[in-house]
């Protein structure tokens, strides 16, 4: 049981971070993060041995790096299988449903990742500005919230200078997260 279950923290932390790094890299290009940054070459460096033979077989879509995405899709779906194989499920026994059912659990452990992804820019952005606002990240952080930020500024009001913005963005995230991942996850869970 505790090597099951050390195996199964393994799993999940080794290609949770994997997952994450692709999905990265898929954001940064979407958001046009500027390249050259320390931290978008270390997360390019880190996914260059999968992302470019995948880009062989899985061309961009528009400026949508598809091979990124797809690999962070199979690296939550092995996450899904690998952890369901050592807690002893049994997968081959239980109808050809069950994959769809792992697929499906994947689509939301990456909609949920993409949520904590941009929550955590923007409450990183907002903390770092407090005290360092020309911090070397800045323009990395700034791709990635301004899209979110600038909306709901033109939204909300900000009294006396005071952005509030990051506090309505954590509000939103948490409530797709209650409202959305939660009873998808669920239902998809039901189908087990």
């Amino acid at each position: 049981m505790a090597i099951s279950m050390a195996m199964i923290f393994l799993v999940q932390s080794l290609l949770g971070l994997l997952s994450l790094v692709f999905l990265l890299r898929f954001f940064m290009q979407i958001c046009r993060a500027p390249f050259h940054d320390s931290f978008c070459h270390a997360v390019t460096r880190l996914s260059d041995f999968a992302v470019l033979p995948m880009r062989r077989v899985i061309p961009a879509i528009y400026r949508w790096d598809t091979s990124s995405l797809m690999l962070a899709l199979i690296c939550e779906y092995l996450i899904q299988v690998l952890v369901r194989m050592l807690n002893d499920f049994p997968l081959w026994v239980a109808g050809a449903h069950i994959w769809w059912v792992f697929l499906g659990l994947s689509a939301v452990a990456l909609i949920k990742l993409s949520i904590d992804i941009f929550l955590y820019a923007v409450i990183l952005q907002a903390l770092l500005s407090w005290f360092n606002p020309l911090m070397a990240h800045h323009p990395v952080l700034n791709a990635f919230t301004h899209a979110i930020l600038s909306k709901l500024r033109q939204l909300v009001p900000q009294p006396n200078g005071v952005d509030l913005t990051p506090i309505l963005v954590v509000i939103i995230a948490q409530l797709l997260k209650i409202l959305l991942i939660g009873p998808l996850n669920t239902a998809l869970l039901m189908a087990l």
